[in-house]
């Protein structure tokens, strides 16, 4: 059996291997789906993505599955929880952010993966050749990131924005030289 090979990071251990193969860059829909990256990635603003992964089901339950309309009745007694569980990231700033994204998508007038989805490029770019010729921000993502504080969201600068629009399918990172991209290509 050959080994398939990945982006660099995505080689790095068995976690992020599985990550990489089966959702980053796969498009997701739903709006919990995507409550649920858009604060996984601003938990992960400034800490490495493996940290968060590994942590991934005990935020899950910390924040109700992240179904808006549970986390949006979250109180101070809930961030006191939050701050005790030592299954997530204890962000005071963090987890506030989620509870009041929380509420901003209970308000939205639109579907948040709608609203997400509009600001992913229409016009493609060159694949990248290694993971340095992939940009951090870019004019779509700062746009989304306007558009969510315009909202009420917290915690969703053009770094982050960027990132969600990665790992949700938005855009497609994958090195020219990973199975995923040469998958891509053949469709």
């Amino acid at each position: 059996m050959t080994e398939l090979v990945r982006c660099a990071w995505g080689d790095s251990t068995p976690d992020y291997a599985d990550y990489h193969d089966n959702e980053w860059g796969v498009p997701l829909r739903g709006r919990d789906a995507m409550y649920e990256r858009v604060s996984l990635e601003a938990f992960q603003s400034g800490l490495s993505w493996i940290t968060i992964l590994r942590k991934r089901e005990a935020f899950r339950t910390a924040f109700s599955r992240f179904v808006p309309e549970r986390v949006a009745e979250f109180d101070g007694a809930d961030v006191e929880r939050l701050m005790n569980d030592a299954g997530i990231v204890r962000n005071r700033a963090k987890i506030e952010a989620t509870i009041r994204n929380a509420r901003a998508i209970v308000a939205l007038e639109q579907p948040l993966d709608e609203l997400l989805w509009s600001f992913a490029p229409t016009t493609p770019r060159p694949r990248p050749a290694t993971f340095a010729d992939v940009p951090a921000i870019t004019p779509e993502s700062t746009a989304m990131a306007k558009a969510l504080k315009r909202h009420g969201f917290a915690f969703v600068g053009p770094t982050t924005c960027y990132a969600l629009m990665q790992a949700t399918g938005m855009v497609d990172d994958h090195v020219a030289t990973c199975w995923r991209a040469k998958q891509s290509a053949s469709r």
